[in-house]
């Protein structure tokens, strides 16, 4: 493992060295696929699951954050039930220092954001215990592809991250189903990883498919469609068109890696081009393994950026030197593709102070 521009190389340094040196100094595209699935309703899943009333406005108020510095689909900051920001919010620091374009994608929503967004058709997902979780996966892949692909010709490189709670359920359920062994190996946006909980609901709805572990091993589309969410059809979508022609980052945690197993069986190919971008919590997270799953499904580099809250003044942000919430909106992608922008002269302390700056500003503090 390597540093470089505040930026750890966690998986094969080399590949991930040349991804860092081919994006250095250059500007992305930003774009957030938000989604939502009933799966992340299922008491003590995830935190969002602690109050299930919320997780429906959770993806929206997100790309909100992220367009207007403010959310409109509800008043406030998305925050867990024990007053943790969303990571939204490193998002929205990262992305206005360094000034990206961004967009909002989704795969299925039940609460549609007051902002403009690229609608690729899909529906919401159901609980993956049902063994239907989303429909007209193939569709709504296509339909991002053609969008990714033409992204791919306005901008240097894509960054695209994700808002779903309940991700990494679903996000098991995918690896199961096309025969990656991803038992406790999954992150959790919790302290305390609910491992039994997330295998419980996916082998539930396996048995609802009349699937077992490896059974879709070769048909990504009936892996999403029985036990996925349907953030994964659009983030798979754009990965695949964009990829082709631009580098693409891919930023979040553990949830990548579904979405990586989806676009390696429908084009290898692509992946080439391809890096994880994540952050140090979920590098670092003893109660998941990302580069133990990657190892299982391609030879990609894993990027992780250095951020460190524990010196933060405000508690809500220290929490995440805890193991509370550790990536999601493209935290990590985000945070490294301003970082390379500006060839290490913005620093983690300095997005830190950004992130500061903005948390005292939507929560009505002093700093």
């Amino acid at each position: 493992m390597t540093k470089i521009f505040d930026v750890l190389t966690i998986r094969n340094p080399s590949k991930g060295e040349a991804f860092l040196e081919q994006i250095s100094g250059k500007t992305p595209i930003f774009v957030l696929t938000i989604a939502t699935s009933e799966t992340g309703k299922i008491a003590g899943i995830s935190a969002a699951g602690k109050m299930p009333e919320i997780t429906d406005y959770t993806p929206p108020a997100d790309a909100e954050l992220l367009l207007f510095g403010k959310c409109k689909c509800f008043n406030g900051v998305p925050v867990t039930p024990d007053g943790i920001p969303t990571p939204a919010l490193i998002s929205m620091s990262a992305l206005r220092l360094a000034d990206f374009p961004v967009l909002v994608a989704s795969g299925g929503l039940r609460v549609k954001p007051h902002a403009p967004f690229l609608d690729f058709g899909g529906s919401p997902g159901r609980d993956i215990r049902t063994g239907n979780a989303v429909d007209n996966v193939k569709e709504v892949i296509e339909r991002a592809k053609v969008a990714g692909a033409h992204l791919a010709k306005t901008s240097d490189y894509l960054v695209i991250g994700e808002s779903i709670p309940g991700g990494t359920t679903t996000a098991l359920g995918v690896l199961s189903a096309m025969g990656v062994k991803a038992e406790g190996k999954v992150s959790s946006s919790m302290p305390i990883n609910p491992h039994d909980l997330k295998i419980k609901a996916v082998q539930a709805g396996l048995t609802a498919a009349g699937a077992v572990f490896g059974s879709f091993a070769s048909d990504p589309i009936k892996a999403v469609s029985c036990v996925g969410d349907p953030m994964m059809a659009a983030f798979a979508g754009l990965v695949l068109g964009a990829a082709e022609q631009v580098p693409v980052l891919m930023a979040g945690g553990t949830q990548m890696t579904a979405v990586l197993a989806v676009v390696k069986a429908l084009n290898a190919d692509v992946l080439c081009n391809v890096a994880i971008g994540t952050t140090r919590w979920v590098a670092k997270d003893c109660s998941s393994d990302i580069c133990g799953i990657v190892d299982q499904i391609a030879d990609v580099p894993i990027l992780a950026a250095n951020l460190n809250f524990g010196n933060s003044r405000f508690d809500g942000l220290k929490a995440y030197e805890q193991g509370v919430v550790k990536e999601g909106v493209g935290a990590g992608g985000s945070s490294i593709a301003a970082m390379t922008k500006f060839e290490g002269a913005l620093t983690k302390d300095l997005l830190l102070s950004e992130v500061e700056r903005n948390y005292a500003t939507l929560m009505g503090l002093k700093l």
